[in-house]
């Protein structure tokens, strides 16, 4: 049973409930296939993976209608339990390895997403502009910010204005020096309490 994920989030449906469960099942049998996820670390795939991805959805709650970029979003994390938690909000999953993205479809596909579309490329290639660009600790802020910030719509509909947000852990001090004006940073244990979390952050930059 998800136990850490209802104990945050106790008012999912059946349906969501469902697919969170699937998700815990599907990702272990795919990665003995392709590895997206550590494989010393995915006996912890609902805590250090799928928990971990949500703590997106404590920080911000997307208004429905809204579209969300993963950009590099390997086998789809955070993008497909977003995307779970989120149903009314479209999410556009990026990633430059085929296989991952390959991955993170099959699961879409069988826990019964609607709202999720994927593209095997470059962020270069993909002209769309979102509300939102989410990532997992793919590259260094600036750098993210920097490719990123072009696929970041002006036309603002949420809580929060538009930009990207980063799931990032350790000091990060130094990579964001030149973004501090435009930057907040947010523990997670602020939001969840297993040990994992002590070290990570959500890093949101306006664009």
């Amino acid at each position: 049973m998800i136990d850490h994920i209802l104990k945050y989030f106790p008012s999912l449906t059946e349906s969501q409930i469902s697919q969170f469960q699937l998700m815990t099942e599907l990702y272990p049998e795919w990665n003995e296939k392709i590895n997206v996820v550590s494989r010393k670390d995915i006996d912890n795939i609902e805590v250090n993976h799928i928990l971990h991805s949500l703590s997106i959805a404590k920080f911000i709650k997307f208004k429905d209608g809204s579209s969300v970029m993963d950009f590099g979003s390997g086998g789809g994390l955070p993008g497909l339990p977003l995307a779970v938690a989120f149903p009314e909000v479209r999410f556009h999953l990026i990633d430059r390895i085929g296989k991952k993205i390959r991955v993170a479809k099959e699961i879409s596909d069988a826990i019964g997403l609607k709202n999720v579309s994927f593209q095997h490329g470059d962020s270069g290639e993909c002209h769309e502009k979102f509300d939102f660009v989410v990532s997992r600790a793919v590259m260094p802020q600036p750098d993210l910010v920097k490719l990123a910030s072009r696929n970041v719509s002006r036309i603002q509909r949420n809580a929060l204005p538009n930009g990207i947000i980063a799931l990032k852990g350790g000091d990060l001090n130094a990579e964001l020096r030149s973004l501090k004006q435009r930057t907040e940073v947010v523990d997670i244990n602020n939001f969840f309490k297993e040990p994992f979390f002590d070290t990570k952050k959500i890093v949101y930059t306006t664009v």
